[in-house]
């Protein structure tokens, strides 16, 4: 049982984050924190700002809202962009309290700007992270920090260069947003470049093998 034991603990030491960064030469993290005050423009103001890096065939954007909303209508609007045109994005609206509405908009070129899901109460939890998350095989996929609200969407490739922030519909509206940060991180990879893709099945057959040789030990025995 103590060989079960320290292979169990030999897999938990390989699937930590850090060594899968190790493992998987593609993968890519960035973290990028947004201040209020990015919030309190109209959309046609709002910079669109190139990342570090490139995110492509798989990625994951997590959400860590913490701004403090001026008003009970504020907004804190972002978009992400495709590297091959600003016209094709992601949209992820965040309301003020207390009813945290919560929508999610795709623009393509073949369907316009469409919006995916729309919650106008309790549509996201301040104590929880959003995530966003695509592969080039299964779409995009959106959880509002409770619960999966999109699944699967086929959007085509989508390649993330790009972001943009912005809070108001029109400029002589009331502050958005007064204090705090909105934090996303983007994780990014190539599931291909990792030389323990199929780990889970080595890992399964090889506690197979410790189990059936320790039972025939303790049969022996």
């Amino acid at each position: 049982m103590k060989y079960l034991l320290a292979f169990i603990l030999f897999i938990g030491f390989l699937t930590t984050p850090a060594f899968a960064q190790q493992i998987n030469p593609s993968l890519l993290i960035e973290t990028v924190e947004i201040p209020a005050e990015e919030f309190n423009r109209v959309l046609r103001d709002a910079p669109i700002v190139k990342l570090d890096d490139v995110h492509a065939i798989s990625w994951q954007v997590t959400i860590d809202n913490n701004l403090i909303y001026a008003n009970p209508n504020g907004n804190a609007v972002f978009r992400i962009y495709d590297q091959e045109s600003i016209d094709e994005f992601i949209e992820v609206g965040m309301g003020s309290h207390p009813d945290n509405k919560y929508w999610v908009a795709v623009q393509t070129p073949k369907e316009g700007y469409i919006v995916v899901h729309r919650n106008l109460d309790r549509g996201w939890y301040p104590e929880a992270k959003s995530i966003v998350s695509y592969t080039d095989r299964a779409g995009l996929t959106v959880n509002n920090g409770a619960r999966i609200v999109v699944t699967n969407l086929d959007i085509g490739t989508f390649v993330i260069d790009s972001y943009s922030v912005h809070g108001l519909e029109g400029s002589t509206d009331p502050p958005a947003v007064n204090s705090g940060t909105l934090i996303m991180e983007f994780l990014s990879g190539d599931p291909a470049q990792n030389v323990f893709a199929l780990f889970p099945f080595f890992v399964a057959a090889g506690i197979g093998v410790i189990v059936g040789t320790l039972y025939l030990t303790k049969k022996r025995s």
